[in-house]
Order: C-alpha cells, then structure tokens, then sequence
C-alpha cells in the first residue's frame, strides 16, 4: 500500500512546517500590532467606545481567520478548497438551526451602533445589574457589583428592555423613612428638608423634596427626594439615610419598628 497516497499529510517537509509555525508567530505578532493601531486611531474620532471594541474584536476575528489561512498555505493546502470547505460549513450551520449565531451577530451590530449601552456604563438587562466591560461579536459582559462577570449573548439584549443607571447626568436619590402616629409630620418633614440641604453634594435645582407617600398600619411613610450627580449616588443615598436614622429621633420624631404586642389573659 502506497502509505504517502493515503496519508497525505506526511508530504510535509520539514522547511514547510517551519514556514508555518513562523507564519503563525509573525502573523499573530502583526495583528496583534494592527489591532492596537487601530484602537488607537478610532480613538482619536468621535466613535463610542462600545463601538471601537466592537470593530476591534469583529477585526481581530478576521486577521485571526487570515493568519489560519496564512499557515495552511504554508503547508501546501490549496485556499481554494479552503474557502469551498468553509462556505459549505457555514451553509449546514445555518441549515441546522444555527441562526442564532447571526441574530447574535446582527444583534451586536445593532448594540454597537445605536449605543443603548456603553462601556462603563451601570446597566440591569434581563435582571442581571454590572458595569458593561464589553459588546463582542456574539455576546454582552458585564461585571457585577460583587465581581461576577457575566456574559448575555447579544440577541437577548437587543430584544430586552434595558435599565441604564448612569446614562443620565444626575439622578435622584430617593430614602424612604417611616414616622410614627403620634409625631408630627411638619416636624420630620423639615428635620429631612434641613438634611437633605445641609449635604454638599445635593443640587440645588431640583431641590429636594420629600412626600408622604402612604399611610401603612404603623407608620406614616415618608419620601425624601434629593437630587444629585449621578457619580454621587450611592455617596448621597447612604448620607442622607443614616443622617435621617440619627436625626429624627433627636428632634422627637418617632421611627417606629415592626412589632407584635401579645396580652396575656390571667383570669
């Protein structure tokens, strides 16, 4: 049996293997090179970030397509059967129901385009709340509060609503306190007033505010409704709600707590 005819791999010089595995080398060092020319020069133009990450990954996948191409004719493959091979592979991924892939794809596109999201970016998408890290080619990271990363693939976020936290320049930051009956409602509502003024990163304009926003079964609850930068959100939120927890009760406001009051009968 004629071994080199059934086993044509083994017509692989030894000059043609090196030429690959140098190939592979110099090829990964250049795209490497290229991609980060080309960050940087995306990042001189006015594109988003999302979108420049976007570019930049759907590039890297194609010099990375190029340098594997680059290796097999440095080992005598013919590109022609190559490309025949590859578009009948993507004609049966297709063919078995793999269109997810380019709704992933398309989805992507769309993200990186239109920009609901960015990097850095605070988002909630299909209850998962992270900083947005990146939009790929198939799929959305975030990285959560508690250093989860999390990957969504593109097209669940394109057809999800989405909750964007820090697009907007300030926000308000709303504490919710409970009075009791028995205390005067002018009273806490000026003591929160006084608070909510007296903190240097509450703006001015809006000016806060604070509503009585029901009359529950042992309280009279109360929103406070300060506005603030949104880089001072969270600063503001845990200020203003222990401020309010010591505050109150030193100006005679009661905050009452649940409880069960259980008589006893002695007869």
């Amino acid at each position: 049996m004629d071994l080199e005819a059934t086993l044509p791999y083994t017509s692989i010089t030894v000059v043609q293997l090196l030429t690959a595995v140098v190939a592979l080398v110099v090829g990964l060092i250049v795209s490497k090179i290229i991609l980060k020319f080309f960050k940087l020069s995306m990042r001189r133009t006015n594109l988003s970030d999302v979108l420049i990450e976007f570019l930049a990954r759907f590039l890297s996948a194609l010099l990375y397509v190029l340098v594997i191409l680059l290796v097999l004719t440095s080992l005598g493959v013919t590109i022609g059967s190559i490309l025949v091979s590859l578009s009948a592979m993507v004609g049966l991924i297709l063919g078995f129901g793999m269109s997810d892939t380019v709704n992933n794809i398309a989805s992507g596109t769309w993200i990186a385009a239109l920009r609901p999201i960015d990097i850095g970016e605070v988002v909630t998408i299909n209850g998962k709340t992270g900083k947005v890290k990146a939009v790929g080619i198939m799929a959305t990271e975030l990285l959560t509060p508690d250093n989860v990363f999390v990957t969504i693939p593109n097209s669940q976020v394109w057809g999800a609503s989405i909750e964007n936290a820090t697009r907007m320049p300030t926000r308000r930051a709303d504490v919710a306190v409970g009075i009791g009956y028995g205390s005067s409602v002018d009273k806490a509502v000026q003591v929160a007033m006084d608070i909510m003024k007296a903190h240097p990163f509450v703006l001015d304009d809006p000016e806060p505010a604070v509503v009585l926003t029901e009359l529950a079964d042992s309280s009279v609850n109360l929103a406070l409704r300060p506005w603030t930068n949104t880089e001072n959100y969270m600063a503001v939120k845990g200020d203003i709600a222990k401020s309010v927890l010591e505050g109150l009760p030193k100006a005679g406001v009661e905050i009452p707590f649940p409880q069960l009051d259980v008589h006893l009968d002695k007869t």
